[in-house]
């Protein structure tokens, strides 16, 4: 009964006479309390318009101060990060140098780097080169150590001009005084920023050092390099071909996407075999090309007239399961046409669409410009109707085919009532085809209807050229002099050229 009695007296006195270690208004739940309150009444502040701004403190750093000092707390990296982000935010890039000097000589904190990481990035995209240089530099002086961090946001800001890449290699010479270690991350950065600015010499060059200092190069350097070598209007097919061999003895292994790239490159260039060994080498690594990658070795061996490689190809991608879309087949089909192999070509449509891929237009144009070639002109027009109960509609191209296909074999009213045709339809903008028309009216003394043709025409804004003139002046009886015959014959020359070049492009 005593000791109880003693437990409760000496609870009592505790209660009474304890002396707390802590004042509760100096506890770290408090201290944050505070800190969200100041950075609270902070961003209240940057709502309202400044009444009264000093040159030397903007108002945003005059809230910070007065924030932070009515609940008595320090200012946290928070409240700068915000004060720099509504700066940028608001294009007050002015004030920016007055709030780091504040940072710099009144704070004690240690800001973290990526405060300055960002301002770095931010004068990079204003083109303020000299003042993210001279921040990056500034880093020790604000309590904070540097790393390869900053040091990778800066070399990325310079890498995006050529001005800017001639710093760089001062940039890194002074990161050594300020013992920042040079990564992989550092290479793999200027490598990608030389790659975007198509500087791939310079590029691969920084791959040899890294390989020669023993860094570790991951496969999508190897990647973006060979894309961007390939990219390249002056790269020959030795430079590629060497680059892709230099990094299989690195242990980089091609994928599908690298493949497609170098046989894209040897396709632009003309070079049928190069793809096509490319395509076996693929297939060696075991690595199955996708229709994508045939058909572009397909265009490349019959832009090289290899006709039996070609079926061999075409045999192979079905041997292999894969599913030919429209591209495959027309490149397939206009290699059947320049074997004058037109039928096969027309069967080929009806495979198609059996196999549930619809032919396009190209498709039917192609058939067509061999047809008219062959002067098969009653399948061309069979095969016209079939497009209309197709819901395939004719293009310029087409009528240009069928004009052309009708004028050379003499049924030049046919072609002049297909024409008048495409100009209801508004598809005629060129005086090319009108010209054949109306010549050939007129050396078949049709000029009535000639004069009817060029009114109509006159009618939809498409402007005669120097032939059709000419021929209607001499089907009238109007008599040339050698210069007026000259001009004439210049200017038709003239167009001539520029509907040739029209037709490649189309």
């Amino acid at each position: 009964m005593a000791s109880c009695t003693s437990k409760k007296s000496a609870s009592f006195f505790l209660r009474k006479h304890r002396k707390w270690p802590y004042s509760p208004y100096k506890a770290r739940w408090h201290r944050i309390f505070n800190q969200q309150q100041a950075m609270q009444s902070l961003k209240q502040s940057a709502l309202k318009p400044p009444q009264q701004e000093s040159p030397n403190k903007p108002h945003l750093l005059s809230s910070l101060i007065h924030s932070f000092s009515i609940y008595d707390v320090e200012p946290t990296p928070k409240a700068f990060d915000f004060i720099f982000k509504t700066l940028v935010r608001t294009s007050q890039f002015h004030h920016i140098p007055s709030v780091l000097d504040h940072l710099e000589k009144v704070e004690s904190f240690e800001p973290p780097e990526s405060t300055f990481a960002y301002l770095i990035e931010v004068y990079g995209r204003t083109n303020k080169i000299h003042e993210a240089i001279e921040l990056f530099y500034r880093i020790p002086k604000f309590r904070c150590v540097p790393s390869v961090y900053s040091l990778n946001t800066l070399i990325s800001v310079l890498c995006r001009n050529s001005k800017g890449l001639k710093l760089v290699p001062e940039i890194l010479l002074k990161s050594q005084v300020m013992n920042i270690r040079v990564e992989e991350s550092t290479f793999q950065v200027l490598i990608t920023a030389l790659c975007r600015i198509r500087k791939v010499g310079f590029a691969i060059e920084m791959l040899n050092c890294m390989v020669n200092d023993g860094f570790i190069v991951n496969a999508e350097i190897y990647s973006l390099l060979l894309s961007c070598l390939c990219e390249q209007k002056d790269a020959t097919k030795f430079e590629v071909m060497g680059f892709l061999e230099q990094l299989r003895k690195l242990g980089f292994f091609p994928g599908m996407v690298d493949y497609s790239n170098v046989i894209r490159f040897l396709v632009k260039g003309k070079r049928g075999l190069d793809a096509l060994h490319v395509l076996n080498h693929m297939k060696s690594d075991r690595i199955k090309p996708d229709i994508f990658c045939y058909t572009m070795v397909l265009h490349a061996v019959i832009e090289d007239k290899d006709y039996l490689k070609a079926d061999e190809l075409f045999d192979e991608l079905l041997v292999f399961g894969l599913v030919p879309d429209a591209y495959t087949y027309n490149v397939y089909i206009n290699g059947l046409c320049k074997q004058n192999n037109v039928q096969a070509g027309i069967k080929m449509v009806a495979s198609m669409e059996e196999l549930g891929c619809k032919p396009n237009l190209i498709t039917y144009n192609m058939l067509l410009k061999q047809l008219c070639k062959v002067g098969e002109l009653s399948k061309a027009g069979e095969l016209v109707r079939e497009m209309g109960l197709k819901g395939i509609g004719l293009n310029m191209q087409t009528y240009r085919i069928m004009i052309d296909g009708l004028a050379s074999n003499g049924k030049i009213v046919e072609a002049c009532g297909l024409f008048e045709e495409a100009l209801d339809k508004g598809l005629c903008t060129q005086s090319l085809m009108f010209d054949e028309i109306i010549f050939g009216l007129c050396h078949r003394d049709l000029s009535f209807k000639a004069l009817k043709l060029l009114e109509k025409m006159v009618g939809k804004n498409v402007s005669p050229g120097a032939r059709a003139w000419k021929a209607l002046l001499l089907s009238s009886g109007f008599k040339l002099n050698s210069v007026e015959t000259k001009l004439f014959s210049l200017v038709d020359s003239n167009q001539t050229q520029l509907s040739s070049e029209n037709v490649a492009v189309e």
